[in-house]
């Protein structure tokens, strides 16, 4: 097969990038449209209005956040390690926060309501997947941002890191898709066979953020796509492994 270069990689590398962005921001648009318009809007008072806060915090944060989180390793491979692990952890924190608003808002407009907790698999699928979001994130603060480990177990427990990466981005996006369900299930079910302008937007939504999370997943994977090896970094880390551990630098 022909080598098509370099420069063909990094072209298709940039146009799926872009097709990421577009469809998780309009996967956070559509969300946006669907409970402001449909749902009624967006309050802080215990009401419906407060439930709809909900799935707009939680596919922006646990969804497009998190997915924008974990591409940076790819959109910016070139750039100093340090500065991209720093983002990578701000965007992580900012949809971990959001998403905890999300999560608040449900619990405040059940207690006013006085509805169970925690009674659906979307509620235990959505509370595992954030648990092990804040896990995830205190292992990768601990391990990588403020290195509290040996290097040798740094780098045993980072393939742990990223699989746990990409597997909370699909729980993520399977609980989100959980979710429309049972809205159209306990809403518009009358009229949902019908191609209710509803359940048209919560379907095209649906559809969205499946492919959103594919074009992640082909990016993320692709070996072409990696962060190349930088030998001042790696230079780096032996002397700071030196420092740290005792060894000398010619030690492995």
């Amino acid at each position: 097969m022909e080598d098509l270069g370099p420069h063909h990689s990094g072209s298709a590398f940039a146009g799926l990038v872009a097709t990421s962005q577009v469809l998780g921001l309009v996967s956070v648009v559509l969300t946006g449209v669907w409970m402001g318009h449909y749902r009624g809007g967006f309050a802080w008072d215990g009401s419906a209005q407060e439930f709809n806060l909900h799935p707009l915090c939680m596919v922006l944060g646990l969804v497009f956040l998190q997915g924008d989180a974990i591409l940076v390793y790819r959109v910016f491979r070139n750039e100093a390690k340090r500065n991209v692990k720093l983002l990578h952890g701000i965007i992580h924190l900012l949809a971990l926060i959001i998403s905890i608003v999300g999560i608040v808002a449900v619990f405040d407009f059940h207690k006013a309501a006085k509805i169970p907790d925690m009674y659906s698999l979307h509620s235990w699928c959505g509370m595992a997947t954030l648990v092990l979001f804040c896990v995830q994130w205190v292992m990768g603060l601990l391990f990588f941002l403020f290195p509290a480990v040996s290097s040798w177990f740094r780098s045993l427990y980072l393939p742990v890191h990223v699989f746990c990466g990409l597997t909370l981005l699909v729980m993520a996006i399977g609980t989100s898709l959980l979710g429309i369900t049972e809205k159209l299930l306990f809403s518009i079910m009358s009229t949902y066979s019908q191609f209710a302008p509803e359940g048209v937007l919560a379907n095209v939504l649906g559809v969205l953020l499946v492919f959103y999370g594919a074009v992640l997943c082909y990016v993320i994977t692709r070996e072409e796509y990696r962060r190349p090896p930088n030998p001042e970094e790696e230079s780096l880390s032996v002397h700071f492994k030196t420092l740290t551990e005792g060894g000398s630098p010619g030690s492995p």
